[in-house]
């Protein structure tokens, strides 16, 4: 496999971000010719690199609690797990490998989660697994499957642009916030639009950077500038080549118990600033928090005058009974990749009213 280009490194770093801006900025801020920049950003798609999805928030959906699962299949039995898992009407992510699967899953009632588990222990599937359901409408799930700090420290970018991208939060409510927000039938079609639009467009054979959100109608730009969904650009660290000798090529899933007094916004700004760990997930739930980072197998080349504070006693600092499960990017599958258009019917009839 043969390793990226500088001009391709840029273009990563700005797709990642996802921000709204108009082409011209995006060219600014690459610092490449146009025709590069496009063949770059179609390069990018066609070999996997990069993927687009639309990510609701889960309040408007009736689903207000998110459940992350971290857990370690049977040898003889992680293909079942895999299946049980992708069964639940509520999983929108599995990673799965031989030895760790993480899956997200959007839950409408706090029994949902605990039956999930009770399935896995009746069929002897996995060992006991960690089990975080948080609220989706706060600040529990600050960083979601952003991979821009990562890889623009590996590319040797100063700063970032969006980084981090979070799920759920305050921007689920009403405009006044006096109630949880519920759609109306013509904004859950538009939202249905855009969680199957990425899918559509593979079924009809146009390239994935061509999803993004420019040239929406109104009603799908408005639920996107109220935060209800959002736009992003993910990365496949299994398919992406090194650059310049750095490559992320390790999934890293860390968890630990809070210990008295510790803040999570302040162990992400430690690991950000100072031990230079841009996590990919961040779940912050109310005994355990994790984290998911990136890795690279080999060692990285020296960074010139560059003095990193070490990340396992920075951890300590913060957390207790520390667990650290490391698998090659390579060995994951995605049995459901991003798949929020599960989590809505098909559409019958296009609705007529306009959205609210």
């Amino acid at each position: 496999m043969r390793a990226l280009t500088e001009s391709e490194a840029r273009v990563i770093a700005v797709l990642l971000a996802a921000r709204p801006d108009h082409e011209r900025e995006r060219l600014h801020q690459v610092g490449i010719p146009r025709s590069t920049y496009h063949a770059v950003r179609r390069r990018a798609y066609q070999e996997g690199w990069l993927r687009d999805r639309y990510v609701p928030h889960p309040v408007p959906l009736g689903r207000p609690l998110i459940t992350v699962l971290v857990a370690r299949p049977y040898a003889d039995r992680f293909e079942d797990f895999a299946r049980v898992a992708a069964a639940d009407p509520g999983n929108v992510v599995l990673w799965t490998s031989a030895h760790v699967s993480i899956a997200v899953f959007f839950h409408a009632k706090p029994a949902e989660p605990q039956r999930l588990v009770q399935r896995i222990a009746a069929q002897k599937l996995a060992t006991p697994p960690l089990q975080l359901t948080v609220s989706a409408d706060g600040p529990t799930v600050p960083v979601y499957f952003d991979f821009e700090g990562l890889w623009s420290h590996l590319a040797g970018f100063e700063g970032t642009l969006a980084y981090p991208h979070g799920l759920g939060g305050a921007d689920g409510g009403d405009d006044e916030g006096a109630e949880p927000a519920r759609l109306s039938s013509h904004q859950q079609w538009a939202i249905g639009e855009l969680l199957r639009r990425p899918f559509v467009a593979a079924e009809q054979g146009r390239g994935g950077h061509l999803v993004g959100p420019f040239g929406l109608p109104f009603s799908q730009r408005r639920l996107l500038a109220r935060g209800w969904i959002t736009h992003r650009t993910l990365l496949d660290p299994s398919r992406l080549p090194s650059f310049e000798g750095k490559a992320a090529d390790q999934v890293v899933l860390i968890t630990g118990t809070p210990r008295s007094g510790a803040r999570p916004e302040v162990l992400f700004a430690t690991l950000t600033r100072e031990s230079r760990v841009y996590p990919f997930l961040f779940v912050v739930g109310p005994e355990r928090w994790l984290l998911g980072a990136l890795g690279g197998s080999a060692p990285r080349p020296d960074e010139s005058g560059s003095v990193r504070r070490p990340v396992l006693p920075t951890l300590r600092e913060y957390l207790e009974g520390i667990d650290i499960v490391q698998e090659p990017a390579a060995g994951f599958t995605t049995p459901v990749d991003h798949r929020y258009d599960r989590l809505l019917p098909e559409p019958k009839v296009v609705p007529t009213t306009p959205a609210a």
